[in-house]
């Protein structure tokens, strides 16, 4: 029965597209299918110019423009990946490399939130606080990487520590800057109404401020790779940041350019993630 409704459900919604499709006019067709088009040869562009960056770098080093102990390629790069993985030893380094930076990535951006609230709440709190919020922006994280160790210890809670240290303050200043750049007309339009503080919050800034949230999602999945790999630089027995730290001290630097290699895939489809959010609340 319910593999029936399913598929009169289905069927339904195919009909309401076409229904809606006979609505549009034949120039706003004309305007998707050409919006469609564009989004098709853009993202051919792209995977194009990352093919030619591939095939030119392995094209360079086979006939001798650039070395390959130097820089490595392609080839090597694969061949690099085939003895991590036979070892299992690829997979496990990813896991800790993804897991720190995702933790870090949730938690920065929620502590950042959570402080942004009540700075927005609290004005006597933000004027306060302000100064010392732009030292500590201004104060290089890998200079606490020691008393960090100290205080958690050497180990994933310290990379994780690192990692919240970098966009937290980051967050929380953008966070605050959408919260009090809402419309003041609005506000006082509320405010002439009767609503309280907390309606104002939940009713206006919140729903003004969803863009900039998404815009900070972004720059923190950048901002929380940099801070795993400074923490794994430091403190990691393994991670990909462990293997550059590694591949670099015996001159092993096709481990060097194959980590790097996988971090910015990485990187590149937590970002990706955060474009579909993104694009659900568009709609």
């Amino acid at each position: 029965m319910k593999k029936i409704l399913k598929f009169f459900n289905f069927k339904e919604k195919i009909r309401k597209k076409k229904q809606i499709k006979l609505n549009y006019s034949k120039e706003h067709l004309k305007f998707l299918k050409k919006n469609k088009t564009n989004k098709l040869i853009t993202h051919s562009i792209r995977i194009l110019i990352l093919v030619a960056i591939f095939g030119f770098w392995e094209l360079f080093t086979r006939v001798g423009i650039l070395d390959p102990f130097f820089v490595s390629s392609p080839s090597r790069m694969i061949e690099t990946i085939k003895s991590l993985n036979s070892t299992g030893e690829l997979f496990t380094h990813i896991s800790i490399t993804l897991y720190e930076t995702v933790i870090g990535f949730v938690l920065a951006t929620g502590i950042g939130y959570l402080f942004a609230v009540l700075l927005w709440w609290s004005e006597k709190l933000r004027n306060v606080l302000d100064p010392y919020i732009v030292v500590l922006n201004s104060l290089p994280k890998i200079a606490l990487g020691p008393i960090i160790i100290i205080w958690v210890g050497a180990g994933t809670k310290a990379i994780i520590v690192m990692c919240i240290l970098i966009c937290v303050i980051i967050t929380t200043l953008s966070i605050l800057g959408s919260f009090l750049s809402c419309d003041k007309d609005k506000i006082l339009l509320m405010k002439s109404m009767n609503a309280r503080k907390h309606q104002i919050f939940f009713k206006l800034i919140i729903p003004n401020s969803m863009p900039d949230f998404i815009s900070v999602l972004k720059i923190n999945v950048g901002m929380s790779w940099v801070g795993t790999i400074m923490g794994e630089y430091l403190v990691s027995k393994a991670g990909l940041g462990y293997l550059i730290v590694y591949g670099g001290t015996v001159f092993k630097l096709d481990l060097v350019m194959t980590s790097t290699v996988i971090l910015c895939f990485l990187a590149g489809l937590m970002y990706f993630i955060v474009s579909r959010i993104e694009a659900h609340f568009k709609k």
